[in-house]
């Protein structure tokens, strides 16, 4: 070893005493001296890196580009890491590779340039790193293993509530069915028990009337008293055109909660037609009541169910002439609006009060001041659940003792 390139005895031990391998080299790439450290890291014995060329401290496989690195360095010398970035590999003696870290430097010593490579065994450091990026490896495995259980686990819990939400909605639907049925036996019932009553009430006074009228009439007969037999004949046809609209409400009625009614529409003609109702209503009018129709020529025929539009302006003509004093007019109008057509039943009976008005559709409702008129309360009901049928819209504007007017839109087609 030339120890006359480190001249100061205290450099010298210090140059030998550094725990990194240290190399000088001069301009053509030889070995000049050598640390003890550097010796070792390599294989050689003491001296005996000395006179070796630097590239054969290189894998074969990087010489060739270190020869250049090496002159570039040589041509702008400056204190620098070598292969920043980069993983540096080094060769023993015995052929065997390990990794290292390399710093360098450069002096003049009888002015020639000498490069001094530091140099740092980091395989441990490297085993560590390996070892660490091993973890790391399993880690990451392990995450997404871990991370594919819980989707599993997320999946077969979202079924379970799945199922659970399927099982606690069939149970709601069938406690909501459970609670329709119950409910709808309650509302027949309760029919049946307004029936019985309303039969019992409503049935009884034209039955006792058509009863009586029968033998009242037997004895006029025998009399020959004509008039007297004709009134009667009168009283008995009356009796039983309103046990005839009592039977009417209630069978509608039953059609209407059996959903039994069928609607078919077709094109009505409007003159025909309320011709035809005013025609049919004559016989349950009374005394010098009139029904009047007017209808626009812009409106010649509306497309509906007919028989369900019958029901409902028949029912409405009724109420207007059971509730209006004899003699009272009555008038039904047509209009056109927003493309619907409209029906209005206007009368100048006892009307409605405010306090009745909500009440107005509610099966088996009268109103307060239906008085001694008979009646179901049936009628309305009825109405509207008619005009749902045929996506009509029903409403009524009234004034206590002046009157009615009852409006009943349906679709033009």
């Amino acid at each position: 070893m030339d120890f006359s390139l480190v001249t100061n005895e205290a450099y010298r031990e210090i140059f030998q005493s550094m725990s990194e391998g240290i190399i000088m080299v001069d301009e053509a790439g030889t070995i000049a001296i050598a640390n003890r450290v550097a010796e070792q890291l390599f294989g050689f014995a003491p001296g005996g890196l000395a006179g070796a060329p630097l590239e054969s401290l290189l894998p074969e496989r990087y010489r060739k580009g270190h020869v250049n690195f090496r002159r570039a360095f040589n041509a702008d010398p400056h204190p620098r890491r070598m292969g920043f970035g980069r993983d540096l590999t080094a060769l023993r003696r015995d052929g065997t590779e390990f990794p290292v870290e390399i710093s360098l430097s450069f002096t003049q010593v009888q002015e020639k340039l000498m490069v001094m490579a530091f140099i740092s065994d980091i395989s441990q450091r490297k085993q560590a790193e390996d070892a660490l990026r091993r973890s790391e490896e399993q880690l990451i495995v392990y995450a997404a293993e871990l991370e594919k259980k819980v989707e599993l686990r997320t999946n077969a819990l979202n079924q379970t509530i799945s199922r659970l939400e399927e099982e606690i909605a069939e149970r709601k639907r069938a406690e909501e069915d459970a609670r329709r049925a119950l409910e709808r036996e309650r509302e027949l019932n309760e029919l049946k028990s307004k029936f019985v009553s309303i039969a019992s009430h409503e049935f009884r006074t034209p039955l006792s009337t058509v009863m009586s009228s029968v033998s009242l009439i037997r004895q006029y007969k025998e009399r020959q008293e004509y008039e007297k037999q004709d009134k009667h004949i009168d009283r008995i046809k009356s009796s039983v055109n309103h046990l005839t609209l009592i039977l009417n409400d209630f069978l509608s009625l039953g059609k209407l909660e059996e959903g039994k009614v069928d609607i078919q529409s077709e094109p009505v003609v409007l003159s025909a037609f309320l011709d035809e109702i005013r025609e049919e209503v004559q016989s349950f009018l009374k005394p010098g009541q009139v029904v009047t129709t007017a209808w626009p020529q812009a409106v010649m025929e509306v497309w509906t169910d007919p028989r369900t539009l019958r029901n409902i302006l028949f029912n409405l003509i009724s109420n207007a002439s059971k509730y209006s004093d004899p003699g009272k007019p009555i008038e039904v109008s047509v209009e056109q609006q927003n493309g619907r057509v409209v029906f209005q039943v206007r009368d100048q009976g006892i009307g409605i009060p405010a306090d009745d008005q909500k009440h107005l559709f509610d099966r088996f409702f009268r109103a307060s001041n239906a008085g001694n008129v008979q009646g179901t309360g049936l009628g309305l009901h009825i109405v509207k659940r008619y005009a749902d049928l045929i996506s009509g819209e029903i409403s009524f504007t009234s004034v206590y003792g002046e009157g009615s007017t009852f409006h009943v839109s349906i679709p033009h087609r």
